[in-house]
């Protein structure tokens, strides 16, 4: 498996989708019980497919993810080749990016000294989705990309 299982919750949401997967193999839902009852081992691997399918499908359109923590805000940009950071650390410990007004003071004090900002690329030496599912796995969200813009204008 590249990825991980979806849970039983994306899986309800996604079962019309997976229905259409079974059937792509011809596999229908009389034969799909049978598999689940004598066979747990193939209907565990048809699970896992299917999960890596799905993620596939999601971290291929992903363009931009956020990692916003208590303390700092890394953004990021997906190209094909290129991982770009833009990064910010806040040097006080009572300040919380996570609340509003974590934000609003951000916002009022981009500027000062009590906030490292950073800039960085890498290049993606693997597969451009298992980095990006890294990210994930690390507590990075899928966004559109409007902070990152925002930050990436300010910085030139």
């Amino acid at each position: 498996m590249k990825y991980t299982r979806l849970t039983k919750e994306q899986f309800e949401e996604l079962n019309q989708e997976f229905i259409n997967f079974l059937a792509t193999q011809s596999i229908t839902a009389k034969e799909w019980k049978e598999i689940k009852k004598q066979k747990p081992a193939v209907a565990e691997e048809e699970l896992d497919i299917f999960s890596d399918l799905v993620w596939e499908g999601v971290l291929s359109k992903v363009d931009y993810l956020e990692n916003i923590a208590p303390q700092h805000m890394y953004l990021f940009s997906a190209g094909k080749t290129q991982l770009r950071l833009i990064g910010l650390k806040i040097k006080r410990q009572e300040i919380d990016l996570t609340t509003k007004d974590g934000f609003a003071w951000l916002r009022e004090n981009l500027m000062s000294d009590e906030v490292e900002l950073f800039n960085a690329e890498k290049s993606i030496e693997t597969d451009k989705n298992i980095k990006i599912f890294e990210l994930i796995k690390q507590g990075s969200t899928i966004t559109k990309g409007e902070l990152f813009k925002y930050f990436e204008d300010l910085i030139g």
